[in-house]
């Protein structure tokens, strides 16, 4: 038998660099210098990451800081303080950014920055504030929040980024795992019935293209490879049909209509944990339960 590999090791597989973690080898980039700048780099990447995944209005500007935290703490009722909470989240993030930008541009001017410095201290107050309100927001999707993204900055701001970069690998790994799990739910559940015949092939071509879309970083060529390969694998697998019975009974054709829209919900859910190159365990989960009972429903209506 074959020992896996430690976690970490790195290997040359068909020309590309991967970086093993979790049993899966994932494409490798080399992390930049452990700069002030780089981290206001990554920062700011990060945080236009969440609020591209997170639920909308909740991009509240750094400089409005005073005017969203008083909105939150006045709020008595709970769905609005929800909200509200999530956009002082937001403009935390955004004043967390600006600092670390300005202080970047001091640096630039030949102005030493000590890591005990008072606005850097301010920075980390900021992100941790915002991620204790990150637990409010929620995905676009509404299904749950994804705390991972919310961590992500503070973390990126607090350790060295050769760290980060490596506790983003073991996320990935976690990632590209549910994005297997949704597939091969998705394969289990409608398998054996003649009318989806066709349907696995298609599944596994999303899945095999989301894996690809959750390695690659928005800055590699492959990006526009990967990403075109994702979308049309998706469309063909929305396009799906399964066979229509001559004999079948309204209630059946009402479940094989029910089956295209917990198909088509799998592949919004597989798009989802991509892009954000996050796990979404709650939704995960449910989506896989909803699989099940209707997986029941349609064997009863099909022996009838």
């Amino acid at each position: 038998m074959t020992e896996e590999p430690v976690a970490g090791t790195r290997r040359n597989i068909d020309g590309v660099e991967r970086v093993f973690y979790d049993g899966y080898w994932i494409k490798y980039y080399a992390p930049p210098a452990d700069t002030l700048n780089a981290k206001r780099q990554l920062i700011t990447a990060l945080t236009r990451r969440l609020f591209n995944h997170v639920e909308h209005g909740i991009n509240i500007p750094g400089a409005r800081l005073k005017e969203a935290r008083r909105a939150y703490e006045a709020e008595s009722d709970p769905g609005l303080k929800r909200v509200k909470g999530a956009m002082l989240a937001g403009s935390l993030f955004n004043r967390a950014t600006d600092i670390i930008t300005k202080l970047v541009e001091i640096q630039a001017l030949g102005v030493e920055i000590a890591s005990d410095n008072g606005l850097l201290r301010e920075c980390g107050r900021c992100l941790q504030e915002a991620l204790s309100l990150g637990r409010l927001v929620l995905h676009r999707s509404g299904e749950e929040g994804i705390d991972e993204l919310w961590g992500e900055p503070l973390h990126a701001f607090s350790i060295p980024v050769e760290t980060f970069f490596e506790s983003r690998y073991i996320k990935i790994a976690s990632t590209l795992r549910d994005i297997d799990r949704l597939g091969e739910a998705i394969i289990e559940h409608f398998q054996g019935d003649a009318d989806f015949a066709g349907l696995e092939p298609l599944v596994r071509g999303v899945t095999e293209a989301a894996r690809q879309k959750t390695e690659t970083l928005q800055t590699d060529d492959r990006i526009f490879e990967v990403w075109p390969a994702f979308v049309v694998a998706s469309e063909s697998l929305l396009k799906f049909r399964p066979v229509m019975r001559a004999a079948g009974s309204l209630e059946y054709g009402r479940l094989q209509e029910e089956g295209l829209r917990l198909i088509a919900q799998g592949q919004a859910i597989i798009s989802d944990i991509a892009r954000a190159r996050t796990p979404m365990p709650k939704t995960t989960r449910e989506y896989i339960e909803r699989l099940g009972a209707y997986r029941c429903k349609f064997r009863q209506e099909a022996r009838r």
